[in-house]
Protein backbone atom coordinates (compact mmCIF):
# COMPACT_ATOMS: atom_id res chain seq x y z
CA UNK A 1 0.00 0.00 0.00
CA UNK A 2 1.40 3.64 -0.69
CA UNK A 3 1.37 6.37 1.57
CA UNK A 4 -1.61 7.88 -1.01
CA UNK A 5 -3.80 5.03 -0.62
CA UNK A 6 -2.94 4.81 3.27
CA UNK A 7 -4.83 8.40 2.91
CA UNK A 8 -7.62 7.24 0.77
CA UNK A 9 -8.12 4.22 2.63
CA UNK A 10 -9.13 6.50 5.64
CA UNK A 11 -10.96 9.21 4.07
CA UNK A 12 -8.11 11.62 4.24
CA UNK A 13 -6.87 13.88 1.54
CA UNK A 14 -3.33 13.22 0.84
CA UNK A 15 -2.57 16.03 -1.48
CA UNK A 16 -3.53 18.31 1.94
CA UNK A 17 -1.32 16.45 3.69
CA UNK A 18 1.67 16.13 1.86
CA UNK A 19 1.06 20.45 1.55
CA UNK A 20 1.25 20.31 5.05
CA UNK A 21 4.62 18.74 4.85
CA UNK A 22 6.32 20.95 1.99
CA UNK A 23 5.52 18.14 -0.21
CA UNK A 24 8.22 16.30 0.92
CA UNK A 25 6.25 12.67 0.82
CA UNK A 26 9.33 11.22 2.88
CA UNK A 27 8.74 13.69 5.49
CA UNK A 28 5.11 12.84 5.59
CA UNK A 29 6.09 8.91 5.62
CA UNK A 30 7.93 9.51 8.51
CA UNK A 31 6.02 11.24 10.69
CA UNK A 32 2.67 9.59 10.11
CA UNK A 33 4.94 6.15 10.84
CA UNK A 34 5.33 7.81 14.34
CA UNK A 35 1.93 8.05 15.18
CA UNK A 36 1.25 4.43 16.64
CA UNK A 37 3.96 5.65 18.99
CA UNK A 38 2.41 8.23 20.35
CA UNK A 39 0.36 8.17 23.86
CA UNK A 40 -2.07 10.72 23.47
CA UNK A 41 -5.11 8.58 22.72
CA UNK A 42 -3.94 6.11 25.37
CA UNK A 43 -4.26 8.92 27.55
CA UNK A 44 -6.96 10.04 26.35
CA UNK A 45 -9.08 6.79 26.62
CA UNK A 46 -7.74 6.42 30.05
CA UNK A 47 -8.57 9.35 31.52
CA UNK A 48 -12.03 9.03 30.71
CA UNK A 49 -12.19 5.76 32.27
CA UNK A 50 -10.49 7.57 35.09
CA UNK A 51 -13.49 10.33 34.89
CA UNK A 52 -10.24 13.05 34.67
CA UNK A 53 -12.43 15.39 32.35
CA UNK A 54 -10.09 18.33 32.62
CA UNK A 55 -7.02 15.65 31.13
CA UNK A 56 -9.28 14.70 28.61
CA UNK A 57 -10.02 17.91 27.16
CA UNK A 58 -6.25 18.22 27.02
CA UNK A 59 -5.74 15.00 25.39
CA UNK A 60 -8.75 15.54 22.93
CA UNK A 61 -7.03 19.10 22.07
CA UNK A 62 -3.59 17.68 21.69
CA UNK A 63 -5.13 14.58 19.53
CA UNK A 64 -7.09 17.34 17.44
CA UNK A 65 -3.86 19.22 16.52
CA UNK A 66 -1.33 15.85 15.97
CA UNK A 67 -4.23 14.65 13.60
CA UNK A 68 -5.12 18.61 11.79
CA UNK A 69 -0.86 18.23 11.23
CA UNK A 70 -0.96 15.06 9.40
CA UNK A 71 -3.72 14.95 7.79
CA UNK A 72 -5.68 12.40 9.13
CA UNK A 73 -8.99 14.33 8.94
CA UNK A 74 -11.78 11.89 10.17
CA UNK A 75 -9.92 11.55 13.29
CA UNK A 76 -8.88 14.91 13.80
CA UNK A 77 -12.88 15.92 13.03
CA UNK A 78 -13.94 13.36 15.72
CA UNK A 79 -11.43 14.93 18.20
CA UNK A 80 -12.56 18.22 17.28
CA UNK A 81 -15.94 17.68 18.21
CA UNK A 82 -14.97 15.80 21.48
CA UNK A 83 -12.85 18.63 22.29
CA UNK A 84 -15.76 20.69 21.85
CA UNK A 85 -17.86 18.44 24.08
CA UNK A 86 -15.24 18.20 27.15
CA UNK A 87 -14.20 22.40 26.95
CA UNK A 88 -17.28 22.78 29.82
CA UNK A 89 -16.84 19.76 30.85
CA UNK A 90 -17.93 16.43 30.45
CA UNK A 91 -21.29 17.13 27.86
CA UNK A 92 -24.06 14.22 27.79
CA UNK A 93 -22.54 12.62 24.13
CA UNK A 94 -19.22 13.03 24.97
CA UNK A 95 -19.02 8.98 25.38
CA UNK A 96 -20.31 8.32 22.07
CA UNK A 97 -18.15 11.12 20.76
CA UNK A 98 -14.99 9.24 22.62
CA UNK A 99 -16.17 5.78 20.90
CA UNK A 100 -15.87 7.72 17.49
CA UNK A 101 -12.51 8.40 18.28
CA UNK A 102 -12.00 5.37 19.59
CA UNK A 103 -13.18 3.80 16.06
CA UNK A 104 -11.46 6.51 13.67
CA UNK A 105 -8.05 6.06 16.00
CA UNK A 106 -8.43 2.08 15.37
CA UNK A 107 -8.94 2.51 11.45
CA UNK A 108 -5.69 4.88 11.30
CA UNK A 109 -3.51 2.00 13.78
CA UNK A 110 -5.11 -1.27 11.69
CA UNK A 111 -4.56 1.16 8.20
CA UNK A 112 -0.95 2.14 9.06
CA UNK A 113 0.03 -1.52 9.77
CA UNK A 114 -1.00 -2.63 6.36
CA UNK A 115 1.02 0.64 5.26
CA UNK A 116 4.30 -0.66 7.15
CA UNK A 117 3.40 -4.60 5.01
CA UNK A 118 3.01 -3.49 2.18
CA UNK A 119 5.40 -0.83 1.55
Amino acid sequence: MTLKEFYEGIGSDYNAALMRMGNNEKMLDKFVRKFPNDKTCEQLFQSFKDEDYTLAFRMAHTLKGLCSNLGLDKLQQASSELTEALRNQVAANAGELLEIVRSEYDKVISSLAQLDVLA
